[in-house]
């Protein structure tokens, strides 16, 4: 009984010690601090500035201590980095800009939001600037008064940024009206960034202590030991960001129009057709998300319609050379941005007009081949063929020939009689002309 009691006094004792190590366990867990993080990656669009919203909101819900952005964008839309920008101002938690990994880059849009955040750091080996507006003049006086008061617009934001954020204003002015960039070791030697970090966990642990602004109020950052947790983008804020990539809607928008092209020629197809409008309602509604040419779609429908229209009119190659023509600069004027982030890659628009251009050689090649043939079928079909007469010709008065297995009414310019073999030379009405060959 003595023992019993002592095995029971020692569970109880072992119980009591594994609950209060799970209350402390659970204690620890409650007190660490945790930093929401997110990856922006590609060109800033309305998909990316969703999920930055919505992360940030998440992150605060969360009780995050901060926000760490992981960005790498070559640029985007100058409408939703303001909303992004707005997002980071009317933030309650701080907001850390880190680019990342090595050979990533904040250009254009992704400066600017850079230059908001409450930290902006880099990794070695990346790149800040380059934020001068591109695309935005049409070339003449007024597309260059436009394009000067963009980037008159654009350059005074980025300098109220800057000094928001205590941050180097000259070069935020340049690098939106002289499209300057800098490297991470000349971006902090000049001001523009807070530190250079390799990891994200030496990011934080750097920062640990740093006082930003938030509202009004002074915030001390304690990140040394915080745990980092990921937000991942929604289902539908993925499907959205991919699309909005320009080389994918430039893809959809031609295989909707292909699509649909050999919908109408070939009635009754189907799966042309229904691919071809899903295709092209999906291009559609990317190019919404981008800054488009119409003349430069427009080029591209036309193109696909010149090559379309090459197997149905004998044109000799014109409407293929056309074609052509109008899809290269159709695909050049398509996303007239280049350096903002929404132009197309040659990786892409290349081999997609090499395949339109084997297609439309095929496309020649087979109906000038069909139009130079010598016709197998019907009355054209007899001239030059041989046969024999089965009742004599009497020169013009007419005489009975058996050509390609069928007896024809025939002349000649001679007599010719029975049995003599003869070649078609000619055909008037259902009357054939002959005249004598060798046998």
């Amino acid at each position: 009984m003595a023992s019993f009691a002592y095995g029971r006094r020692c569970a109880a004792f072992l119980f009591i010690l594994m609950f209060v190590s799970l209350l402390s366990g659970q204690g620890y867990a409650a007190g660490q601090v945790t930093v929401s993080r997110i990856v922006l990656s590609g060109s800033v669009n309305p998909a990316s500035a969703q999920y930055f919203s919505r992360a940030l909101e998440q992150a605060h819900a969360d009780g995050s201590a901060a926000l760490l952005v992981e960005l790498d964008t070559p640029g985007g839309l100058v409408s939703f980095l303001r909303l992004m920008v707005q997002d980071v101002l009317a933030s309650k938690i701080p907001v850390i800009v880190y680019v990342s990994p090595s050979g990533a880059q904040a250009a254009s849009a992704g400066a600017l939001l850079m230059l908001s955040a409450h930290v902006a750091a880099m990794s070695p080996g990346t790149e800040i600037g380059a934020a001068h507006p591109a695309g935005m003049g049409g070339g003449d006086k007024d597309g260059d008064v436009m394009s000067k008061k963009a980037a008159s617009d654009l350059a005074a934001y980025a300098r109220s940024l800057a000094e928001l954020r205590g941050r180097n204003p000259e070069w935020a002015e340049q690098s939106v009206r002289q499209s300057r960039a800098s490297s991470a070791q000349e971006a902090i030697r000049i001001g523009v960034i807070d530190l250079i970090a390799a990891t994200p966990s030496m990011l934080l642990r750097e920062i640990d202590g740093k006082r930003v602004k938030i509202g009004g109020r002074e915030l001390v950052l304690e990140t040394a030991r915080a745990r980092l947790s990921l937000i991942e983008p929604a289902f539908q804020e993925q499907v959205l960001m991919r699309i909005a990539d320009p080389n994918i809607a430039y893809i959809l928008f031609l295989a909707g129009i292909v699509g649909l092209y050999f919908e109408l020629a070939n009635p009754g197809a189907i799966f042309p057709g229904v691919a071809g409008a899903v295709s092209l309602l999906l291009g559609l509604y990317a190019m919404q998300m981008l800054p488009v040419s119409i003349t430069g779609a427009l080029l591209l429908a036309l193109g696909v319609l010149f090559l379309g229209l090459e197997l149905f009119v004998t044109s000799g190659g014109v409407l293929a050379i056309a074609g052509l023509i109008a899809l290269f600069a159709g695909s050049l004027m398509l996303f007239g941005t280049p350096g903002s982030g929404t132009e197309l890659s040659l990786f892409v628009f290349l081999p997609v007009f090499v395949v339109f251009a084997v297609a439309a050689g095929a496309i020649v090649r087979v109906v000038l081949s069909s139009s130079s043939a010598r016709q197998l079928s019907g009355q054209e079909g007899l001239l030059g063929e041989s046969g024999r007469v089965v009742r004599q010709i009497e020169g013009v008065s007419a005489g009975k020939v058996f050509v390609h297995g069928e007896l024809w009414e025939a002349v000649a310019g001679e007599k010719l009689p029975e049995g003599t073999s003869i070649r078609v030379t000619g055909i008037t009405g259902l009357q054939l002309q002959v005249t004598k060959t060798e046998e």
